[in-house]
C-alpha cells in the first residue's frame, strides 16, 4: 500500500495507484460499519472488504447484501489487509483494538468509529503501534442497527471528528482525512478528553432524553392504539432515538459517564423550571423559558 499525501478528488484512491487496490476489513458490520463499507466500494477505495464480527448471523446478512466480501477471524482479517475500521460498542473496543494493534504493521492503518474516545486513546497512548491509529468519530447515525441499517451516502455534509491528530503518523492522518473528505464530510480536531464533553453535551443527552420520555409514556399512557394514533411528528421525532440499540448505548453512557451526569444535571434542573413555572402558574416565567430556549435557532437554522 503506498501512501500519498494529497488527494485531489473522490476518483483517485487516497491509498495511491489505481483504484480499486486495498483492501479494507470492518470490524463489527453494523450501521457505521456497513455504510463506510457501501461508501468506501461507491467511491472505487476498495479490492476486497472483509468482515469480522462475533455474530455469524450478521455475518452471512452483510455477505448477502453485498455489504462485505468476505467474513474471516480477527487475526486472518487484520494480516492481509491494507485498512482496519472498528465500529463495535465502545465497552469492547479496547480489548479488540488491543489485539488489532498487537498485529499491524508500520504500513497498516487502523481507524475507530466510537462515540467515546478518551479511554479508548490512553489505552493506546504508549503503544509502539500507536501512530498507526487515528481516532475518529463520524458524527452521524440512526436509531436502527445491524448490517440491514446501512445506508449509502450516509456521511455526505456530516461532521468527522479526529482526535489526537499529532500522535498518528502523518501519511495514515492524510489517508484517514481525505476518505472522509470523498465522503463528503467536513473534519473537526479535538483532544479526546474535549470530545467526551462536547459529545455528552450535543449527542449522549439527546439519547437519554429519548430514552427517558418513551419510558414516561409507555408507564402514564396504557393504550398502545392511543400513542399511535396520537402521537404527532413532534413526538415520534424527539422519541425516534429510543429505538436505538440499548447494547450500544448503554455502554457509551457508562464510559461518560462524569460528562453525561454533568450534562443530565443540567437537564435536570432546566425540566425543574418548566415544572415551577406551571406549579406556580407563572406564565411570563414559562414564556421566558422558551424564549431563552429559541435562541438556538441563530445555531441551528
Amino acid at each position: 500500500m503506498k501512501e500519498n499525501q494529497n488527494l485531489d478528488s473522490s476518483k483517485v484512491s487516497p491509498f495511491g495507484g489505481d483504484l480499486e487496490e486495498a483492501i479494507i476489513t470492518i470490524v463489527g458490520v453494523g450501521l457505521i460499519s456497513g455504510s463506510f463499507a457501501l461508501a468506501m466500494k461507491e467511491k472505487g477505495f476498495a479490492k476486497k472488504i472483509i468482515g469480522v464480527s462475533k455474530t455469524e448471523a450478521s455475518l452471512q446478512k452483510a455477505l448477502q447484501l453485498g455489504i462485505i466480501d468476505e467474513a474471516l477471524s480477527l487475526e486472518d482479517a487484520v494480516r492481509q489487509s491494507d485498512f482496519i475500521y472498528v465500529a463495535i460498542p465502545v465497552d469492547v473496543t479496547i480489548t479488540v483494538m488491543e489485539q488489532i494493534m498487537a498485529l499491524v504493521n508500520d504500513k497498516q492503518i487502523v481507524a475507530d468509529a466510537g462515540s467515546t474516545k478518551y479511554r479508548l486513546c490512553q489505552s493506546l497512548k504508549d503503544h509502539p503501534m500507536r501512530r498507526r491509529f487515528v481516532a475518529t468519530h463520524p458524527m452521524w447515525g440512526t436509531e436502527y442497527s445491524g448490517p440491514e441499517a446501512a445506508v449509502r451516502d450516509a456521511f455526505q455534509d456530516r461532521a468527522c471528528v479526529i482526535c489526537e491528530k499529532e500522535k498518528s503518523d502523518f501519511a495514515a492522518l492524510n489517508i484517514v482525512e481525505e476518505i472522509y473528505k470523498a465522503f463528503g464530510m467536513h473534519i473537526i480536531y479535538m483532544d479526546a478528553e474535549s470530545h467526551d464533553t462536547h459529545a455528552a453535551y450535543v449527542s449522549h443527552i439527546s439519547h437519554i432524553t429519548s430514552f427517558a420520555l418513551a419510558n414516561t409514556v409507555l408507564e402514564k399512557e396504557r393504550e398502545e392504539d392511543a400513542i399511535f394514533e396520537l402521537a404527532g411528528g413532534g413526538f415520534e421525532s424527539t422519541v425516534r432515538l429510543a429505538k436505538s440499540n440499548p447494547a450500544m448505548w448503554a455502554p457509551i453512557f457508562m464510559q461518560n459517564r462524569e460528562n453525561v451526569l454533568d450534562v443530565l444535571n443540567e437537564h435536570i434542573s432546566q425540566l425543574r423550571k418548566f415544572k415551577s413555572s406551571l406549579e406556580k402558574e407563572n406564565l411570563e416565567y414559562l414564556t421566558e423559558l422558551m424564549e431563552n430556549a429559541n435562541k438556538i435557532k441563530r445555531i441551528l437554522k
